[in-house]
């Protein structure tokens, strides 16, 4: 059972490995893709300071198509190339976007969002798509939540066998 444990730390190196093994913990013993990246998205959601979205695009038939969220609803569709996550999706690069606004094609779904940092991965257990974060805070997201998020799924794509 989960329950919510504040992560604290001084630095966001530290904040996220306590963040992976958090995620570890709560996967360990489950395979199944959905409900891993279901609560992947809850457990951002739940401990990442000053965000306001976190969730999955997952690329169907050629577009990304929303997968497990926490938030705001969303857009549903997203062809690769458009806005921040359909970009990252097709130039298969990390986007941080510290002000949405200024970013050519942004694709405003919640009017509240000003920060964003998209992550692309490409067959993951059979999986392609981007995790999507977004912040209500311009400039929110740097190289350091690259770098943790990309390790944070590292760890999801370890439990999906």
């Amino acid at each position: 059972m989960y329950k919510k444990q504040e992560l604290s730390s001084e630095t966001k190196p530290e904040f996220f490995r306590l963040l992976a093994a958090q995620l570890d913990g709560l996967l360990t013993g489950e395979t199944d893709w959905l409900a891993n990246l279901a609560n992947a998205s809850a457990l951002l959601f739940d401990q990442m300071p000053q965000i306001n979205w976190a969730g999955f695009y997952l690329e169907k038939e050629g577009q990304l198509v929303l997968g497990p969220f926490q938030g705001k609803p969303a857009c549903v569709r997203i062809q690769p190339g458009k806005g921040v996550c359909g970009t990252a999706f097709a130039e298969k690069t990390c986007q941080v976007v510290a002000d949405v606004h200024a970013f050519p094609g942004h694709i405003a779904c919640d009017a509240d969002s000003r920060s964003e940092i998209v992550i692309p991965f490409y067959e993951q257990s059979g999986l392609s798509g981007v995790l999507d974060v977004d912040s209500p805070l311009t400039g929110r997201f740097d190289e350091e939540d690259r770098q943790g998020l990309t390790q944070y799924l590292q760890v999801l794509w370890s439990h999906l066998g």
